[in-house]
């Protein structure tokens, strides 16, 4: 049994042994390509999106060293009648990166190149090449006839934050591997994932031959990275967890046709752990975004703080060089965190937003170690307002917003009615663990301007707001009673806060009514 070739299906079985969810139609597609024009193919997702698990799963089905049948018994893939035809069949060599990440990163290819080609002696015995991954396989094709499937996880882990000279060497080494003549008749697939896209030098991709399938444009690919809500759902009967919940932390992401994916580490830690927490800072923390959110600076600071709003902000996605050193504009960054899965991109009105609360939490962590102080203590107040207009103590509410109103005023500009509710919505941002939160609301007899309505087993009251500007906060809480908002929050929550907010753009201060009611009652 070899390291990168004949490895077996160990990995894959280890996989299959817990809560499999399957993904193996994505074999279809890659059946499809091989020894075609589209043979060179490179997917890109998030980190623990499930690209690993996908490559496990490719390299069992091709891996001619073990019989692996009883391994996709049932699965999506045996309904297709190429199943058999390509089924353990080709000498598949698997290469994930991770594997050398102990080597200094100055010496990691050539030092790779000689542990993969001393693997290949061990299966062709006479193979005279020394250090040369590809004239190994090369020589190997010459002697034998032999066409390989490859198969590279973390493929960009040599473009990641490395220096200039090391990402060329290894962009020339992927070239003069997969771009070379002798590459269609050596390689009958290969399978490439990493994070992000291949790079591009100038404006074209450093491997042009190769098909890709991104989170910006992922074709066919979209539904298996990441799980679908049905997927999810069937998770939590499985394992009495609730649905809503998860939605709520881990869910929002649109991969292409797909409008409702979640991320699947998190989906799966929540049912190991039993509860909803944010599990994103064990795959990639806050640091790993801080330097990007002071690139263009006015430009990054108001659309995050748009976007951390519930807003979603649009974006040109062509410009970015699928490099995280080459960051200039605003576009470049977003595009960036959508790659990186901090931002989920909406292709049909190419815009970005963020998903979920689990996501929103590394963003209220970015902030506060990026430097932006006003936008910092704004958010951390929102728990002590939270609980004030929760215990219907409306003068500290009032006092709070004319306080947010003074340190807000270099971020927002309160203008107009709609910058008002765009800062307010921004105080209660510590409401967004607890609450789902919706803008003009259609209930009673129109659009509430705000409502708050808690997560399943919560036992917080539902919260109505309405803004006035330049009027009267009574005038904003009949209005609630006369339109009936509570309405549509009967069966959510036994209490319902009612609160009024009047800005009075001469004095600069905020005047709040507040009183609550049952649910059961009608207005």
């Amino acid at each position: 049994m070899g390291q990168f070739i004949d490895y077996g299906n160990f990995d894959f079985r280890r996989v299959k042994n817990g809560d499999f969810i399957d993904k193996s139609g994505l074999l279809n597609i890659l059946n499809r390509n091989i020894d075609t024009e589209n043979s060179f193919m490179c997917v890109s997702r998030p980190r623990r999106f499930g690209k690993s698990v996908a490559a496990k799963m490719a390299y069992a089905y091709y891996d001619r060293s073990m019989d692996s049948s009883v391994l996709f018994e049932g699965l999506e893939i045996t309904k297709s009648p190429d199943y058999k035809k390509h089924l353990n069949k080709y000498p598949t060599l698997y290469i994930d990166w991770n594997t050398f990440a102990n080597v200094p990163v100055n010496d990691r290819l050539k030092e790779a190149q000689k542990w993969i080609v001393s693997d290949l002696k061990k299966a062709y015995n006479d193979l005279e090449e020394q250090d040369d991954l590809f004239k190994a396989l090369a020589e190997i094709n010459e002697k034998t006839g032999e066409r390989f499937i490859m198969i590279i996880d973390e493929w960009d882990m040599l473009v990641r934050d490395v220096e200039q000279d090391v990402q060329d060497e290894y962009v020339n080494f992927l070239r003069s591997m997969f771009k070379s003549n002798k590459a269609n008749k050596v390689f009958l697939l290969v399978y490439m994932t990493g994070i992000l896209p291949i790079i591009k030098i100038k404006t074209q991709s450093a491997l042009n031959n190769f098909v890709e399938y991104s989170i910006i444009d992922p074709g066919r690919t979209s539904k298996y990275y990441g799980f679908t809500e049905q997927e999810v759902e069937v998770l939590c009967k499985a394992h009495d967890m609730n649905l809503e919940l998860m939605r709520h932390a881990y869910d929002g992401y649109i991969i292409g046709d797909q409008k409702s994916m979640f991320n699947p580490f998190s989906v799966m830690q929540s049912i190991l752990k039993g509860n909803y927490n944010s599990f994103w800072s064990k795959t990639a923390s806050f640091m790993a975004i801080e330097s990007y959110l002071n690139i263009d600076a006015d430009q990054v600071r108001t659309k995050i703080i748009r976007m951390m709003n519930g807003e979603e902000e649009f974006v040109r996605v062509s410009s970015f060089r699928n490099d995280m050193k080459n960051i200039e504009t605003s576009d470049d960054v977003l595009t960036l965190l959508a790659h990186l899965g901090y931002l989920s991109y909406n292709p049909e009105n190419q815009a970005v937003r963020i998903p979920n609360t689990e996501v929103a939490d590394e963003f209220e962590n970015a902030v506060r170690f990026a430097g932006w102080n006003e936008l910092s203590k704004a958010v951390g107040q929102s728990q002590q307002l939270l609980a004030d207009t929760i215990n219907l103590k409306k003068d500290k509410v009032a006092r709070a917003f004319d306080d947010y109103h003074f340190e807000a005023s270099s971020i927002l500009e309160f203008n107009d009615e709609n910058s008002m509710r765009c800062a307010i919505t921004l105080a209660y941002y510590a409401a967004r663990p607890f609450y789902r939160i919706f803008h003009e609301l259609p209930t009673g007899k129109g659009f509430a301007d705000m409502v708050f309505v808690p997560l399943p087993n919560s036992s917080r009251p539902a919260i109505v707001i309405e803004l006035k500007y330049d009027q009267t906060a009574d005038t904003a809480i009949s209005q609630i009673k006369r339109k009936n908002y509570p309405k549509s929050l009967i069966g959510f929550s036994k209490r319902i806060v009612l609160c009024g907010i009047n800005y009075n753009k001469s004095t600069s201060k905020h005047e709040v009514e507040m009183e609550v009611i049952e649910a059961e009652s009608t207005l």
